[in-house]
């Protein structure tokens, strides 16, 4: 009897989580864990830099594959939280003191990621209210969206987790599946 690989923390050296004073985490309507607004935040604001370890390209694409191919059954223990920082290089934000890992997706966002000097912000793109949960677009590609269904809830969701750039080509495949017989 093979014994299943659990996933665990990334080898990491021991660091502090990373706080906001703007943000707390609790449990989410969206998906799992989530991160609420502790008080009105301006637009344009900086709320929490998403961090962990930098790593190469194939290193990702490794990462990547590893959670979901270990973890097929178990969503939570599956997710990936790689970023992409420049053509080089990606972030690995699955370590334990990265708090903004809990930012869920939403296609009618609050807030925008923003690399500046190979640091990944969360800024808002608009005022927040107090409570109001913090979300941004992943901005996944179009290859396996079908993978990712959203459930952000939004008027305006698309139905995967999706960036706002494929919407359109999104928005015809669902018509062009409407005119076809049986829908397919």
């Amino acid at each position: 009897m093979t014994k299943k690989k659990s996933l665990d923390f990334r080898k990491t050296k021991k660091m502090k989580d990373t706080t906001s004073p703007y943000i707390s985490v609790r449990q989410s309507r969206i998906h799992g864990t989530g991160v609420y607004a502790k008080k009105k935040i301006k637009a344009g604001t900086r709320i929490i830099e998403y961090v962990g370890e930098k790593v190469t390209k194939k290193e990702s694409d490794r990462r990547a594959q590893t959670p979901l191919e270990n973890n097929a059954e178990n969503e939570e223990l599956g997710a990936v939280y790689l970023f992409e920082i420049n053509k080089k290089y990606d972030l690995d934000g699955y370590v334990p003191y990265n708090t903004a890992r809990f930012i869920n997706h939403s296609c009618e966002p609050n807030c925008e990621s923003d690399i500046v000097k190979g640091h990944v912000w969360i800024i808002a793109l608009r005022d927040i209210k107090k409570g109001e949960e913090i979300s941004y677009n992943y901005n996944y590609t179009w290859g396996d969206h079908e993978d990712h269904p959203c459930r952000c809830g939004s008027e305006k969701c698309v139905g995967f987790i999706l960036a706002e750039e494929h919407w359109p080509k999104l928005k015809r495949k669902k018509k062009s599946k409407k005119k076809s017989p049986a829908g397919k």
